[in-house]
């Protein structure tokens, strides 16, 4: 049985800093609609999530602050590098979104984007943030387990 680990995922963008200020409860992939010249941005990896962050407006998901460079071939048609994109969901995904930000607090937050079989896809976590002394252990068991690797490494 050969199975390929990735099946075809090429990753563009990671949104490191999303996992040290947010606790992950849930991820959701979703498609993103794009126009010609931010595909060909994308596709030179001309892309930066990370301060932008996904809200609801008139009942869909869109994707706000994420930075896609502006292609330099596509002229006077080239779009802004700031704006809005639409999330492609289910109508039964966005309503359990929609109501886990209304009701318990948690906000969408892109942890990275990537292509598969060709398309554009992000991956979307719901979160809940992290509070000062919640950081601060983690920062705590990162350092203890990189001096514990070293010790075990020079004790080898």
């Amino acid at each position: 049985m050969n199975k390929k680990a990735n099946s075809g995922l090429k990753i563009i963008c990671l949104n490191r800093k999303a996992s040290f200020n947010f606790f992950f409860e849930d991820l959701i992939e979703a498609g993103i609609v794009l126009k010609g010249s931010e595909i060909k941005s994308i596709r030179e990896g001309k892309v930066n999530i990370a301060n932008s962050y996904a809200v609801e407006k008139e009942g869909e998901i869109v994707l706000i602050n994420s930075h896609i460079s502006a292609f330099k071939q596509a002229s006077y048609s080239n779009h802004n590098p700031t704006d809005e994109r639409k999330l492609l969901l289910n109508k039964k995904e966005i309503n359990k979104l929609i109501g886990k930000m209304q009701r318990d607090g948690f906000t969408l937050v892109p942890t990275k984007m990537y292509f598969k079989k060709g398309k554009a896809k992000i991956e979307i976590a719901v979160a809940k943030g992290k509070k000062q002394f919640d950081k601060r252990a983690t920062k705590k068991n990162r350092d203890w387990n990189r001096e514990k690797a070293r010790h075990i490494r020079k004790s080898s």
